[in-house]
């Protein structure tokens, strides 16, 4: 009995970790190909805060810490994009895959945001761990 439970627990941890740490391996190969089409500037930038601020910042937080006022209500809790280790462990299709599609608890913005609007984002929140 004692080892079932304890080989229980070890299912659950590596389920847990293959969860948590392998979403990237579930990203199709040509998503993450992608190149963004649109440049950094400015001015996407400033187009793309406001989308940022009603859509994103809730959970990820005005500055992408992660920190937002509903973050504490999600696990796994959302990313913290001012990590610039963790956002260069991924290209811009996979962000741009990742906010399309979402991932648990994060739910998909293909209806709810126009395919530029991602591609904005991808490249907002990329600029949080530029600074």
């Amino acid at each position: 009995m004692f080892l079932a439970a304890i080989f229980l627990a070890i299912i659950g941890i590596v389920g847990y970790f293959i969860y948590e740490n392998n979403f990237k391996a579930l990203i199709p190969a040509e998503a993450k190909k992608l190149v963004n089409p649109i440049a950094p500037s400015a001015a996407v930038l400033q187009a793309s805060k406001p989308v940022y601020l009603e859509q994103c910042a809730n959970c990820h937080g005005e500055t992408g810490k992660g920190n937002g006022p509903d973050a504490m209500m999600y696990d796994p809790s959302p990313s913290d994009f001012t990590d610039a280790a963790a956002m260069a462990k991924f290209t811009d299709g996979e962000f741009f895959y990742q906010i399309t599609e979402g991932k648990k608890p994060m739910p998909s913005f293909k209806k709810r945001l126009t395919q530029e609007q991602r591609w904005q984002l991808v490249l907002f929140v990329r600029s949080f761990s530029k600074k």
